[in-house]
């Protein structure tokens, strides 16, 4: 017995009229089409290199993007090389947004040469020159480390909100809305860090780590800050160098520096060791986030979380005051 059939049937046995019963069977038709969703828009395919980028690109985004980022935790972006399956990845992309500024030097000239054929945009490239720092190590460009100053990186947040409302004009009321509560969380960030910061004592305010990275943090928040290596991990630090450091740490009695997270600690425990062979003790104050965030899906793994960890790790090593769980109380036990 056919589908048509058996309703005839059920027709017959309860001697419901045939026009009456064929009404509602349209009417349940359009309540059906009235009830069931849309089928959701395609997600675009958006690429970004790092997990700062990425990261924020998913916040202004929401469910209109789908985001993969190429480097993960602990990633040196200043020597990661594109692989096959990140090729594949960046030419099928709706969408590939990447730092510029030089951050990604083994990229760049591939990242340029895509640029002709996808929508393609260096999101440092487009912030004003008059917020950028210049650097020694880098005569004609800047220095690229831009998410240390939450409030420049809001600036990178507006950026990658206009590349995703110029690929998606139909998003751009959610891109807008989403923006907006990212950015107060990126402001509030803000806040805390120079709050907690602030109760660092002057003299201590000294940050030296193994690279060069954390000039817009010191720009900031008032700090000095000293690279082993330069604002390039593909620099080497001499022993001329090295030595010019541990002095630097017995004039100043420094008592902590710091490692990174996608950088050799090598460099750092030298400092070490020569600071100990002049009866100068130095410690290792922490781990901070660099060039790479935390592990995918922790607190860390997210800009938030990232700049919380750095902050707090810094005040709490240099003699300032700072909740052990962070701003949120969401850091890792311990860190």
């Amino acid at each position: 017995m056919t589908g048509k059939q058996a309703v005839w049937q059920f027709c017959g046995i309860f001697e419901i009229p045939r026009k009456v019963l064929s009404f509602f069977i349209i009417l349940v038709c359009c309540l059906g089409f009235i009830t069931t969703p849309m089928v959701a828009a395609k997600q675009l395919n958006v690429v970004a290199t790092t997990g700062m980028i990425a990261d924020a690109a998913r916040a202004v985004g929401g469910d209109l993007v789908k985001v993969r980022a190429l480097m993960g935790p602990g990633v040196d972006p200043h020597a990661y090389r594109q692989t096959r399956s990140d090729i594949v990845a960046l030419t099928r992309a709706d969408l590939v947004l990447w730092h510029g500024l030089y951050l990604e030097a083994q990229m760049e000239n591939f990242l340029r040469k895509l640029s002709k054929q996808r929508k393609v945009v260096a999101v440092g490239d487009q912030l004003s020159k008059d917020n950028l720092l210049a650097h020694d190590d880098y005569k004609d460009k800047f220095d690229p480390h831009v998410w240390m100053e939450p409030e420049l990186w809001g600036d990178v947040v507006a950026q990658i909100q206009m590349a995703l409302t110029n690929v998606n004009p139909e998003g751009k009321g959610q891109f807008a809305t989403n923006a907006a509560r990212h950015l107060e969380a990126v402001n509030k960030l803000g806040r805390y860090a120079k709050q907690v910061l602030a109760t660092v004592p002057k003299e201590s305010r000294v940050l030296l780590t193994a690279h060069d990275a954390f000039n817009y943090f010191g720009r900031a928040y008032a700090f000095e800050v000293v690279g082993i290596q330069g604002i390039s991990t593909e620099s080497e630090a001499g022993l001329k160098r090295i030595r010019e450091l541990v002095d630097l740490l017995v004039q100043k009695k420094i008592g902590a520096v710091f490692v990174e997270s996608s950088v050799s600690d090598r460099n750092v425990r030298a400092l070490i060791e020569g600071a100990a062979a002049r009866e100068h003790k130095v410690i290792i104050g922490g781990e901070l986030f660099s060039d790479a965030m935390g592990l995918d899906g922790s607190y860390e793994g997210t800009y938030i979380g990232m700049i919380d960890h750095n902050v707090t790790t810094m005040a709490r090593a240099l003699g300032g005051d700072a909740p052990e769980r962070g701003m949120a109380g969401r850091l890792s036990a311990g860190k």
